[in-house]
């Protein structure tokens, strides 16, 4: 239900935090000027917008540049990522240095962009990528993956894909469960400027908590 309704929400979580920083901005003008109010509880009440603006502020600024926490809502990269995990993505990482094979990432859904989904990063522009009974090739070659949900009596998820080359500036996706992922198989490839960054970190639950591989 909560996924739902931030789904629905027609600002994002920054407009959101601006549209708050601003309220409170008025507030402790309104209450700076508000001469009936003692000066003792005047003082203290401005402190505490002042505190509270300085936070919205921050939060802002942490959410738009340094990490922010998403929850994953589906099982479409088990095991790596199960439902319920709530995760923290660096939004600099790719600021310093370029996104390789076998990152996890959180972008937006090329299909409807106010969407974020999180997937493996699999292909770069200008490979050739190809699914082969379930086996992913790279310019014709098998890669070495550990991270593909492995199905009863250790088979894997068998599926066909390709060959195509993967644009310049845009990414080949795959979710760790093959069997049970809408990804790149589906939507096509990402571009780079949809990215929003790395998955490093499951904060919660506790029993879960551990870096992102």
């Amino acid at each position: 239900m909560q996924l739902q309704f931030l789904e629905r929400l027609p600002l994002s979580i920054p407009s959101l935090i601006l549209i708050l920083a601003g309220a409170l901005i008025v507030a402790r003008i309104a209450v700076k000027r508000a001469y009936a109010i003692p000066p003792v509880w005047r003082t203290s009440i401005v402190e505490t917008l002042d505190a509270s603006i300085f936070a919205a502020l921050l939060s802002l600024l942490i959410i738009t540049f340094v990490v922010q926490a998403f929850f994953i809502p589906s099982g479409s990269m088990e095991p790596t990522l199960q439902i319920g995990d709530r995760i923290l993505v660096s939004k600099f990482t790719y600021r310093i240095g370029g996104i390789r094979r076998g990152d996890v990432i959180v972008f937006h859904y090329p299909l409807n962009p106010g969407k974020d989904f999180v997937k493996r990063v699999v292909a770069l522009d200008g490979e050739t990528v190809e699914l082969r009974d379930g086996v992913v090739l790279i310019n014709d070659r098998p890669i070495h993956e550990l991270y593909p949900t492995a199905l009863a009596g250790g088979d894997r998820c068998t599926s066909n894909y390709g060959p195509q080359r993967v644009p310049s500036g845009q990414l080949f996706v795959l979710g760790d469960n093959r069997c049970n992922s809408e990804d790149s198989r589906f939507f096509g490839f990402v571009p780079d400027e949809n990215v929003v960054g790395k998955a490093l970190v499951i904060y919660w639950p506790p029993q879960r908590t551990g870096l992102v591989h």
